[in-house]
């Protein structure tokens, strides 16, 4: 038997989020006969970990339960130890491929190895949403010498893509983030209790956290509740956000409008009974969630951010609408009042639900690894 290819997988957690989600896609997919993966992490939780500890082998750089010891290891790789250091003391060898599969640490830290074969992995636009300026690096020059000391760097759109050579002018490939649309399809079938629907309803899914932009979300859904249309609006996911959101619900009065149902593992039977997806996010690279909607068949409308156009074509296969506060209002009038819109939107839809097929996404993974 050939021996496989040992790579490894470098991402600071496996929380909810969409690179976390594309990872453990990548994992639960890949050709195990051909690849030996390794997951390695800072911390050992996170609602993805029994997903991909059940496939591949998972190493996270902090195991202890002492809270003690915890956090002196946490605050010694963050802020303390050289990252050399933190590298040779840490992070599992013996690699043929190493992956950070985040901008940010990962990528700063996976920089510090001497293996020939390093890839970086860029989820978000480096331009509109310049995360790890100040978080994570001192400077663009500094980010830029990082990226340099890779031999392989792939964005998550082409959007991404020429933000990477805007901010550090270094090129870059792009391979999208694959999906099992077969997998999202059986999951949406699973029976679950979920209120009788009565009106118009919309659903969107994310981390509570200012780039999903929920709280101009949340003044376009009061602007519609002024017009007394009968509908309602589910957000589904946690996150630092929702006291300030639940906040805004109370104060104007939109409890009878807006749900916050916190994390759901499946998210899927949710989507199902929905009429619409709204994306209001200030900056994606490319969204995960946006693009199960559409394999789930439901329309969507969303505002313009990395990757939008390459799921939905310019407006062909849903909505797009400027990324500004209150963009989303209008079209959502019409949507809301226009059942035969909404129906061809509904068509439209289910043509481009069919383009996705997991073995297409996932050759060029395959190939960038082998």
């Amino acid at each position: 038997m050939e021996q496989r290819i040992k790579v490894l997988f470098f991402i600071e957690s496996l929380a909810a989020g969409g690179a976390e989600k594309a990872l453990s896609t990548i994992i639960n997919n890949i050709n195990k006969d051909k690849f030996d993966i390794t997951v390695a992490t800072v911390i050992a939780n996170g609602v993805y970990v029994d997903q991909i500890s059940r496939y591949v082998k998972f190493k996270p750089l902090i195991t202890t339960r002492n809270r003690f010891v915890y956090s002196v290891l946490y605050h010694l790789i963050y802020f303390y130890l050289p990252l050399w250091v933190v590298y040779n003391l840490f992070i599992p060898k013996g690699n043929d491929v190493e992956v950070a599969f985040c901008e940010g640490f990962a990528t700063k830290l996976l920089a510090n190895s001497s293996n020939k074969r390093k890839v970086a992995w860029v989820h978000t636009d480096m331009v509109v949403n310049p995360w790890t300026q100040c978080q994570v690096y001192f400077s663009i020059e500094e980010e830029k010498k990082t990226y340099l000391k890779y031999n392989k760097i792939i964005c998550v759109s082409e959007a991404v893509k020429q933000s990477v050579k805007m901010k550090f002018g270094i090129e870059a490939d792009t391979i999208y983030n694959p999906i099992d649309r077969d997998e999202i399809i059986s999951k949406s079938k699973e029976e679950v209790l979920s209120p009788t629907k009565s009106k118009f309803r919309m659903i969107t899914i994310g981390r509570l956290v200012e780039q999903k932009g929920y709280d101009r979300l949340m003044k376009v859904i009061n602007e519609l509740k002024i017009e007394e249309l009968n509908f309602e609006l589910w957000i589904l996911g946690d996150g630092p956000e929702r006291q300030t959101l639940e906040d805004y619900i109370d104060k104007n009065n939109l409890n009878d409008y807006i749900k916050l149902y916190g994390f759901i593992p499946n998210p899927y039977p949710y989507i199902v009974t929905c009429d619409l997806f709204v994306c209001s996010s200030r900056c994606e690279g490319y969204s995960t969630v946006v693009m199960e909607a559409v394999i789930l068949g439901i329309p969507v409308i969303t505002t313009l951010c990395s990757g939008m156009k390459e799921l939905l074509g310019d407006n062909i296969y849903g909505v797009i609408v400027e990324n500004e506060d209150m963009a989303l209002l209008e079209p959502l009038k019409r949507i809301i009042y226009d059942r035969d819109y909404l129906t061809e939107l509904a068509q439209k839809v289910k043509i481009r639900s069919d383009d996705f097929k997991i073995s297409s996404l996932m050759r060029p993974i395959e190939e960038l690894l082998g």
